[in-house]
């Protein structure tokens, strides 16, 4: 479930997650649905969230106060936890966004998924495997920064480098998720839609995103490693109606 009509609920885990990404997170979750809530959580009483401060006024995000009572205990994952459960149970909401990069949130981003919610996780990319299996898909807000090559730099910001073909097609990881998805895809021509591939390869990976090879299209990434095949098809009036892929090595009818 994602789009318009989607209730998000988005806690914060301020104390990990750095305030320069705010805004690109806001309109990262904006593909997904509606912020209905935006909560995050921290010892707002100190120094060490001050950039933090600015972005909740600018972003419309609640603040909500945890005070570190015991020193090397982390009292802001036990009140994200327990918010997050009163919001699950008030069956006001679609989805979550817990962005955080602590394994500790595994279970929590587990347990809303056994209840029917889809769960949407961002942390740094050292955050633990077990934390981004645990979510429907998962970003890293390193990829929030990404700039397209193909449209000027916003100032300050760096494109990231697009990968070679030759370095795509040297990731076996990579190349056998994106034959998989597309053979599980296709009809009896080897033809897949994209949409239906990229909702496989998630289900598989769910930290799969282009954007992490340079790529801000999925099927600019197919296009890339020239394995594939990419067909865009137009509707009467001109705009494109679906992209599908194919890979070469897909013998065709008949031959």
């Amino acid at each position: 479930m994602a789009g318009d009509g989607v209730r998000l609920a988005v806690l914060i885990d301020a104390d990990n997650t750095s305030p320069k990404f705010a805004e690109a997170l806001l309109a990262e979750i904006a593909k997904y649905g509606t912020a209905h809530a935006r909560r995050a959580y921290g010892d707002w009483t100190g120094n060490q969230l001050n950039g933090w401060k600015e972005q909740l006024l600018k972003q419309s995000i609640q603040p909500i106060q945890q005070f570190a009572y015991t020193v090397g205990k982390n009292a802001t994952d036990s009140a994200m936890v327990i918010d997050a459960m009163d919001l699950l149970y008030s069956d006001r909401f679609d989805g979550f966004c817990i962005v955080s990069s602590d394994s500790d949130f595994t279970r929590l981003a587990a347990r809303i998924r056994e209840s029917g919610l889809i769960v949407y996780g961002f942390g740094a990319r050292k955050t633990p495997e077990p934390f981004v299996a645990a979510c429907d898909k998962f970003i890293y807000i390193e990829n929030l920064a990404y700039e397209d090559p193909d449209v000027p730099a916003k100032p300050g910001a760096a494109p990231r480098a697009r990968r070679t073909a030759a370095q795509l097609k040297g990731d076996t990881r990579l190349v056998n998720l994106l034959r998989t998805a597309v053979e599980a895809a296709s009809d009896d021509d080897g033809w897949a839609a994209l949409g239906g591939v990229g909702s496989i390869m998630t289900k598989q990976r769910p930290d799969f995103d282009s954007r992490t090879y340079g790529f801000a299209k999925l099927s600019d990434l197919f296009e890339a490693t020239t394995l594939f095949e990419v067909r865009r098809r137009k509707n009467s009036d001109g705009q494109q109606a679906g992209v599908f892929v194919k890979d070469r090595r897909t013998p065709e009818p008949n031959s």
